[in-house]
């Protein structure tokens, strides 16, 4: 039987619900579909029972699975444009899981545990560039009470809140930090994965609580700005914090198609950083072009077998999911002191 799976990061609601994304979001984005081919079978990428791409219920199989369902929140977006947005594809998650009983809602990190150990499926919602909150921060209590568990502060430009890698020098701004203390006090996890260097800083000095980044990679090994250096790393590792291997192509190999090996790669040097008990699953599936060893959820139980014949069944089953299931658990017992 495949080993339990919690994956910190995808883009499959987006990708779903894209279709019917209101007019006025796909002429502020400039895209009609989500995903590159998505307009030659708009039938099939509609529904999170079945569809063409990386992560389905169908596509998950038998394998135990907890999901972090990001809501992505494009660059171009105002504000108060990203608010209606994620309203809209929240909603539409919502609608997916109430025709899919099976799929188990988490609200809280303690609940994601005993439904792997159940063998079943579980959502977790996320937002990946949290914009929304420079319109009004006290949206960052009320989305943790409807259960939101991670938000990131920005995607790759220069926002209200900071900034992606598209801007090296810019930093964190006064309302990014309001919403960072909101966050902390709220019980909402920090994801850091796209700020740039200086943000990133930042956010090491002035929090108090762990942070992830929940889809990044080694810099040392691929040096897109997007992956973490080894400061970094060891930042996150120091706190407590865990980080989501990337599957995306471009994360994990500078030039050509990555192999498992090029994979592998990162695995061994965080391993060189302590980082045993640090490493998880980030697949940024349905956001990016993945790797033949890791396509979609399909091959999540020959990418294990790799895993394990690799680093051995006690590494495997840690980077598969019991690093993100004893942090989860960690910060929620932590926020209760």
């Amino acid at each position: 039987m495949p080993y339990p799976v919690v994956d910190l990061h995808c883009d499959t609601i987006d990708r779903l619900a894209w279709q019917k994304l209101p007019a006025e979001f796909k002429m502020a984005t400039g895209e009609d579909y989500y995903f590159p081919g998505d307009s030659e079978s708009p039938s099939t990428i509609r529904d999170l029972a079945r569809n063409h791409g990386h992560v389905s219920l169908e596509g998950i199989g038998g394998t135990p699975w907890a999901q972090c369902f990001a809501c992505y929140v494009p660059d171009a977006l105002t504000p108060e444009q990203s608010l209606r947005f994620l309203e809209f594809v929240q909603s539409y998650l919502s609608e997916q899981l109430a025709a899919l009983p099976q799929v188990h809602e988490i609200r809280s990190g303690n609940e994601i545990r005993p439904v792997l150990e159940e063998g079943g499926v579980a959502c977790v919602r996320t937002v990946e560039n949290a914009r929304l909150f420079a319109h009004d921060p006290a949206l960052v209590e009320q989305l943790a009470r409807s259960g939101v568990l991670m938000a990131s502060l920005s995607w790759n430009a220069q926002g209200p809140l900071a900034s992606g890698h598209d801007v090296e020098d810019a930093d964190v701004t006064p309302i990014g930090l309001e919403v960072m203390r909101r966050m902390e006090q709220a019980g909402m996890v920090l994801d850091v994965s796209h700020l740039n260097d200086a943000c990133f800083a930042t956010v090491a000095r002035v929090t108090e609580r762990p942070f992830i980044a929940s889809h990044s990679n080694s810099r040392a090994v691929c040096r897109h700005p997007r992956n973490l250096t080894d400061a970094q790393f060891a930042e996150i590792r120091d706190r407590g914090g865990i980080v989501g291997l990337n599957y995306c192509c471009d994360f994990v190999r500078d030039d050509g198609a990555p192999t498992f090996d090029d994979f592998s790669r990162h695995i061994d040097h965080f391993l060189e950083l302590d980082g045993e008990d640090v490493l998880a699953l980030g697949s940024d599936f349905d956001g990016c072009d993945t790797p033949t060893f890791i396509a979609d959820a399909r091959t999540m139980p020959s990418f294990q077998r790799l895993l394990t014949d690799r680093f051995g069944e006690k590494l495997a089953k840690k980077i598969c999911y019991e690093n993100a299931c004893a942090f989860f658990e960690r910060w929620e017992q932590e926020g209760k002191r």
